[in-house]
C-alpha cells in the first residue's frame, strides 16, 4: 500500500541505497468484471535502469479512527478443540488439536461431533489441525454405558476468549483491523479458525510490568454474550478483521488518520497510540529496524520505547497491547506484535499493508 508521497519520501531518505530510486506507476487491471486502479513500483539503478518491478495496493486516502483501546474477544471457533483426554486411550489426539472432520464430515459443533459419531462404527477416522497443519488418524469410539451413544472419550470446547488492542476502524464502513497477529490456541500452537466471534469492551484491572522473561500483561475484564461493539469475521496471520455495530467508547471520532504503507516507513522517531492510563495518548518510540517486504510477513519492524512515562507504567511492552497503533508523520504505519522476551522496552510491528 503506498502514494506517490510514500514514493518520494523513500526517495529522499534512500530507503533502498544510494544508487536506486523508485518510481510509483498507476495501472488498471479488471478483477470480477470491473476496473480497479493498482501500482507497479519500478527501481530504477542510477535513476533510469530499470532493474526490478513490484506491484502494490494504491493508498485509498481514505480517513480511519486511530484505535489504541483494549477489547475482549469472544471466538466460536471452525471445529472443536481438545482439552484432554479423559480416557488416556488413544495417543494420536492431543491437548489443543482442533478436530475439524470426523469421517469425513465436517465438525462444525460440539453438538455436531455427538451427531455424527452416531452414524459411525467403533472406528472413525479423524481430521484435525496440528501446529496448523491437517493430519488425520483412524480413533476408537466409545460406547457410553448410560445413554448407549457412541463417543470420543475427549473433553473439548469450541470457543475461545482474550483481549487485544484496536489498531484502526475505517471512517466510513465501520472495518476494523486489531492485534497485529492471530489469535493462536495456547497449547496447541494452532492459529484458532473462526466460525462466529464477536468483540466487546472491557475494563482496565490493572498492569503487570514487563521485565526480563517476563513479558508482564494488561489486566482487563470484560463480559462475553453481554452487548458486543461488533463482529470477527477471520483470524489470520495479521488480526482479526470485521465489523463494528457501534463505535462509542472504542474510538475518539475527533481522531483521524490516514493509513501509511511500507514505502513510507523510516527509521526514527515515531509513536505508540495507547489507552493504558485510563485516557488515550501518545508514547514516543524509536524504530530502529524496518524491514522492505516484498511478500505479506510479520515481524516487519523492530522499535525502543523511548518514553519514561509508558516506561513507567509498563515497563515497555506487555501483553495485551498487541495491536497498538504505531504512528508516524501523521499516519498508521503499522501496529505492535511482539515483545523482546530479552527486553520489554523493545518490539516487533507489523505493517498496516499486511493488516489489510
Amino acid at each position: 500500500m503506498t502514494n506517490y508521497e510514500d514514493i518520494n519520501n523513500a526517495n529522499e531518505n534512500k530507503v533502498f541505497g544510494h544508487l536506486i530510486k523508485s518510481e510509483l506507476k498507476e495501472k488498471e487491471k479488471i478483477v470480477g468484471g470491473q476496473k480497479t486502479k493498482q501500482g507497479e513500483v519500478v527501481f530504477k539503478l542510477f535513476g533510469f535502469i530499470p532493474v526490478k518491478k513490484v506491484n502494490v495496493v494504491l493508498s485509498d486516502d481514505q480517513e480511519y479512527y486511530v484505535g489504541g483501546v483494549p477489547i475482549g474477544l469472544s471466538i466460536n471457533t471452525d471445529g472443536a478443540i481438545v482439552i484432554s483426554d479423559e480416557n488416556e486411550k488413544d495417543s494420536f489426539l492431543r491437548e489443543g488439536d482442533i478436530i475439524t472432520e470426523i469421517n469425513g464430515v465436517e465438525v462444525e459443533t460440539l453438538d455436531s461431533i455427538s451427531e455424527i459419531l452416531q452414524n459411525c462404527g467403533e472406528e472413525v477416522e479423524i481430521k484435525v489441525l496440528r501446529k496448523n497443519k491437517e493430519i488425520k488418524s483412524l480413533v476408537k469410539t466409545v460406547r457410553d454405558s448410560e445413554t448407549g451413544r457412541l463417543k470420543l472419550g475427549l473433553w473439548v470446547k469450541d470457543d475461545i476468549s482474550g483481549i487485544g488492542t484496536l489498531t484502526f476502524v475505517n471512517k466510513n464502513s465501520y472495518r476494523y483491523g486489531a492485534l497485529g497477529h492471530p489469535i493462536v490456541e495456547g497449547s496447541g500452537g494452532n492459529v484458532v479458525p473462526v466460525s462466529t466471534g464477536k468483540i466487546y469492551q472491557c475494563n482496565l484491572i490493572g498492569i503487570n510490568k514487563g521485565k526480563k522473561n517476563d513479558p508482564g500483561e494488561l489486566r482487563c475484564i470484560f463480559v462475553p454474550n453481554s452487548q458486543s461493539k461488533g463482529n470477527i469475521e477471520s483470524n489470520d496471520k495479521f488480526g482479526i478483521k470485521g465489523v463494528l455495530d457501534d463505535v462509542s467508547g472504542l474510538v475518539d471520532e475527533n481522531l483521524t488518520a490516514k493509513l501509511g504503507g511500507r514505502l513510507g516507513v523510516k527509521m526514527g522517531k515515531a509513536k505508540i497510540i495507547s489507552s493504558i492510563s485510563g485516557i488515550r495518548e501518545e508514547y514516543d518510540i524509536e524504530i530502529i529496524k524496518a524491514n522492505y517486504q516484498k511478500s505479506a510477513n510479520d515481524k516487519s519492524l523492530v522499535f525502543r520505547v523511548k518514553d519514561k512515562r509508558l516506561l513507567e507504567l509498563t515497563g515497555g511492552i506487555v501483553q495485551g497491547m498487541s495491536g497498538s497503533p504505531i504512528m508516524q508523520d501523521g499516519k498508521i504505519i503499522g501496529a505492535v506484535t511482539h515483545v523482546f522476551m530479552s527486553d520489554p522496552t523493545k518490539g516487533y510491528g507489523v505493517y498496516t499493508d499486511w493488516m489489510l
